[in-house]
């Protein structure tokens, strides 16, 4: 590990507990903005993550307590983004014109810190560093654009959530449980300067080795690799078009897993288009996960996305990612009625959603 220690301020503390654990165990410091009750039980008991490693049976878990950096838990209203040498987006992106963190937001784009998302919607700002994007075309599929109107771009990257974890509904809101423990690829930022610091963090996490309790170190999963394109990250697009926004149905929610294999040819189809429409908006092929690969790790993920889980909850709003993909596509005269079906389902629920709670 470098001697170099970074302050890293989180937005959300549930997916973002993953990457604070990485990052603690490399020995960075993390604070997460979270809820008040979160806060609470954080700063008292810490983190817990739960992942899968290979040639294990059971389940590691990693206590933020025993790790050499440290974690902490905050209000929006309680951090300076000022303090910080890296903000992460780790929250739902209607989350962010909630009070209180629509505010911090603005705060951070005001810092002229370097942010990085983990969001599965890219941030406005991030998509204006792709070729050819203009932000009148894409500011439809945004529950509120203007968050991040004090934005410059060259700040803002963003990592492929490619990871999946959840917080077991039975445990206390500190505890996450990793089901796919694959990697967060990001891309570089603009400043040469900003993209060192990522690879320090990128090799500290490599380093990391960590004692399971019976004195063996072992290497864990879940790396962040830091990559040149700035189309890599795009990659989780049609993962998200043929998982897990077509687990929206018409009346109910099914898994990621029946969603993609219950006709794989037809989820074929629709992961090689959104390919193709990455391709088209100027990715190289190489910057592509094949489907193959996709596919089978789609067989471990037996719950239904947490977007199709929110909208049959009620939610008003969710990420649009699939409107954004529909958007661009339309943009360059692509269609693909299978996308045109999902977001269709995807807008018809949410409207019962928003006629329920009027």
């Amino acid at each position: 590990m470098s001697d170099e220690k970074y302050n890293v301020l989180i937005l959300g503390a549930s997916y973002g507990s993953l990457l604070a654990t990485k990052l603690i165990l490399a020995g960075h410091n993390a604070t997460l903005i979270c809820l008040p009750e979160e806060v609470e039980l954080i700063n008292k008991d810490g983190i817990h993550v739960r992942m899968p490693v290979r040639g294990r049976d059971d389940l590691v878990q990693i206590d933020s307590k025993d790790a050499p950096g440290k974690v902490k838990a905050a209000g929006p209203g309680d951090v300076d983004p000022k303090d910080f040498d890296l903000i992460a987006l780790a929250m739902q992106e209607p989350q962010y014109r909630s009070d209180g963190v629509r505010q911090l937001l603005a705060k951070v784009a005001a810092s002229g810190k370097p942010c990085m998302s983990i969001m599965n919607m890219p941030p406005l700002p991030y998509m204006l560093r792709l070729p050819g994007i203009e932000a009148d075309a894409i500011k439809q599929c945004y529950t509120d654009p203007t968050v991040w109107d004090g934005f410059d771009s060259d700040l803002v990257t963003l990592a492929s959530p490619d990871p999946q974890a959840f917080r077991p509904p039975e445990e206390p809101v500190n505890v996450l449980q990793v089901s796919l423990p694959t990697n967060f690829k990001v891309a570089r930022f603009v400043s040469d300067e900003h993209t060192a610091m990522l690879r320090k963090i990128e090799q500290d996490i490599v380093d990391i080795r960590f004692d399971p309790g019976d004195g063996n170190l072992i290497e864990l999963p879940v790396k962040l690799r830091v990559y040149d394109s700035v189309f890599v990250p795009l990659a989780k697009w049609a993962m998200l078009m043929t998982g897990n926004y077509r687990c929206v149905q018409e009346d109910a929610a099914r898994s990621i897993k029946e969603a993609v294999h219950s006709n794989l040819d037809a989820s074929k189809e629709v992961y090689d288009w959104v390919h193709d429409l990455c391709q088209r908006l100027g990715a190289d092929a190489s910057d592509m996960v094949p489907f193959e690969k996709y596919a089978n790790a789609a067989q471990g993920l037996a719950k239904p996305s947490s977007a199709a889980r929110a909208l049959f909850a009620g939610a008003p709003n969710i990420e649009r990612l699939d409107l954004l993909v529909k958007t661009l596509s339309d943009g360059i005269g692509m269609q693909s009625k299978m996308v045109e079906d999902t977001v269709n389902l995807v807008n018809k629920r949410l409207q019962i959603n928003r006629d329920a709670a009027k």
